[in-house]
């Protein structure tokens, strides 16, 4: 048992960290993921000139969650698109330095989280939370 504990702890922790593979688009900027059940969250600081999509998958036990911003933008644009567990769109924005709104209801289960930058500079900080 207590083998386990640590087990999770462990992946509980990694989860929390940045990524350390060179072919990510946000490595050079410490991005911090937070990716557990019922709660995403994604930072990165100083990003400059990045244009790709990121590609999340998130567990979400709910039909609906609430989506908080706290980006800065200098140029370019960041956005966000979560799909349900049905593959349906529930929310759609750009990411805004001050915003907390819900996303549609959805089926629970695996959502997913698309991040889209387009030649994006600033500081990239949201979070998703089963409502």
């Amino acid at each position: 048992m207590k083998k386990a504990a640590m087990l999770l702890a462990g992946l509980v922790l990694l989860a929390g960290c940045g990524s350390d593979n060179p072919t990510d688009p946000l490595a050079g900027f410490e991005p911090q993921v937070s990716n557990v059940v019922d709660n995403f969250g994604l930072q990165a600081t100083d990003v400059t000139g990045v244009t790709t999509v990121l590609q999340y998958t998130w567990e979400n036990s709910g039909t609906q969650a609430s989506v908080d911003h706290s980006t800065t933008t200098l140029v370019g644009a960041a956005s966000v698109v979560i799909r349900d567990a049905d593959g349906a769109t529930v929310y759609d924005s750009t990411l805004q330095p001050s915003l907390n709104e819900d996303t549609a209801s959805g089926s629970s289960g695996s959502w997913s989280i698309s991040v889209v930058f387009s030649d994006y500079s600033g500081t990239v900080n949201f979070r998703v939370q089963k409502k």
